[in-house]
């Protein structure tokens, strides 16, 4: 068996705290001084000051009173009704003031009036004659000779075996956040209060945990579900420790193992950001992360995840890889938008003019971002900057720089662009800019205009012999 996940706090959400305890963790499991505020009731107690754990304070105060009475009444115990075991009865019988419990073999044990004054009416009515009970025996002989008995002591006895038994066989307990302190976040184990310091909450939970005041950075948690194990158990000083990160370890290799089996490349997850690497970002899918890539992450050229992602972020991604043997998850956040290269097709053609903004020098050329697609970047290589020979980019442009371009080059397929300034104004294009400033104004060019070098004198192309030389070289 995996877990337990009794159903036996239905007002966990309340904000609570942990009682006061000493603190001699190790350092990595160092504990904050907590103090006793509010607590939240567990169903079968009511009362507007009174809780599951001022029910069992009580019971304790009044077992130390009658300490003197318990040892005379030693000798008087049978084998099976001993002071602080647990026993197995059915009501007899039910009043306002006490509830019979037949234990068998004649001996009938009665539930303190106390506890009953702070049960609530579901409770109550649940205890009819002939209902199976469990109890604490508070004591084996009360003044009135029969066995003094605890149903609220019994729940909380078995929730500490039960703590007892994860400590040892070391397995995740699944829960939810009850409340939390200035030190970490509380969690029941059943009716017992656990305590997960901050150190041993999950990175996920830290890192959004942010704000001055414990309400700021916790309160939000409350209700959400969490898997811990035991990591330090002392009955006697009602201590228990838990660890969201030493579970978190085990559960997301058995999440990770159920994804790898189940998802499917093609498929689209919601997930959020749980870290960024230079050379991308994880994303948690529910248990398991997979990777974004930086070239996986936008159509639009980025050098750092940080430029559109931020820890904490959801997001929505679709899963391009899948590979069970090395247990990883390859991810796309581009693939869900719009791919831009299918404007490039339709919209655009070489020997168009076009500007962009010169974004990076390289020795070979420098790269310029069209200002109408900024997604698109293209290339100017260090041939297409001037007619005559440049040793480096920065000879001619600078980043930033805003040109005029021409489209040399579309080549859909490896999704590269070549770009020129060099023959910005080429006379082996002035036809199709005379076409392209035409409709540009709105109006649609005739015969004549289509043909201006023909009719016109003087002829344009012959006017500009050097700039048809340096085309040749």
């Amino acid at each position: 068996m995996e877990s337990y996940k009794p159903n036996l706090d239905p007002d966990m959400g309340a904000q609570e705290t942990m009682p006061e305890v000493e603190h001699t963790l190790p350092e990595d499991l160092h504990a904050p001084e907590l103090s006793d505020e509010t607590t939240p009731q567990p169903a079968q107690f009511s009362g507007e000051s009174d809780s599951f754990d001022d029910v069992v304070a009580a019971v304790d105060r009044d077992d130390e009173d009658d300490l003197h009475e318990e040892a005379a009444d030693q000798a008087g115990e049978t084998s099976a009704i001993k002071r602080g075991t647990i026993v197995e009865g059915t009501v007899i019988s039910t009043s306002p003031t006490e509830v019979l419990v037949d234990l068998g073999e004649g001996v009938v044990g009665v539930i303190a009036s106390r506890e009953l004054d702070r049960m609530d009416r579901e409770a109550l009515e649940a205890l009819k004659p002939g209902s199976p009970v469990s109890a604490y025996v508070l004591k084996a002989k009360g003044p009135d000779g029969h066995p003094v008995l605890s149903l609220a002591r019994a729940e909380e006895e078995r929730n500490w075996s039960l703590a007892e038994q994860h400590y040892q066989t070391k397995e995740a307990y699944y829960s939810k956040i009850a409340g939390y302190n200035k030190g970490g976040l509380i969690v029941r184990f059943g009716t017992v209060r656990g305590f997960v310091p901050a150190s041993q909450v999950s990175r996920d939970r830290l890192q959004r945990a942010v704000g001055d005041s414990p309400e700021e950075r916790w309160g939000g948690m409350v209700g959400e579900d969490i898997a811990v194990k035991v990591v330090e158990i002392d009955r006697a000083r009602n201590r228990l420790i838990l660890s969201e990160r030493a579970a978190m370890r085990e559960w997301r290799e058995k999440q990770k193992s159920r994804l790898l089996e189940t998802l499917r490349e093609g498929e689209v997850r919601k997930g959020r950001v749980i870290s960024i690497a230079d050379f991308g970002a994880f994303v948690d899918l529910g248990g398991a992360d997979g990777l974004v890539h930086l070239t996986e992450l936008s159509w639009k050229h980025i050098t750092h995840p940080r430029e559109v992602l931020q820890v904490g972020q959801e997001v929505e991604v679709e899963v391009i890889s899948v590979d069970p043997q090395r247990k990883r998850i390859g991810l796309s956040m581009k693939r869900l938008e719009r791919d831009p290269w299918q404007e490039v097709i339709a919209n655009y053609s070489v020997g168009q003019l076009v500007q962009a903004t010169v974004t990076k020098l390289t020795k070979f050329g420098a790269f310029a971002r069209l200002v109408d697609r900024p997604e698109i970047e293209g290339l100017i290589h260090i041939s297409e900057l001037a007619d005559y020979r440049v040793s480096h980019p920065r000879e001619v442009v600078l980043v930033g720089d805003v040109l005029t371009l021409r489209i040399v080059k579309i080549d859909p397929n490896e999704r590269r662009l070549g770009l020129s300034l060099r023959q910005v104004d080429s006379a082996k294009y002035i036809d199709q800019d005379w076409q392209a400033l035409a409709k540009e104004i709105g109006e649609q060019p005739s015969a004549e205009m289509e043909q201006p070098t023909h009719e016109s004198a003087p002829q344009e192309p012959e006017q500009v012999p050097d700039d048809a030389t340096n085309e040749a070289e």
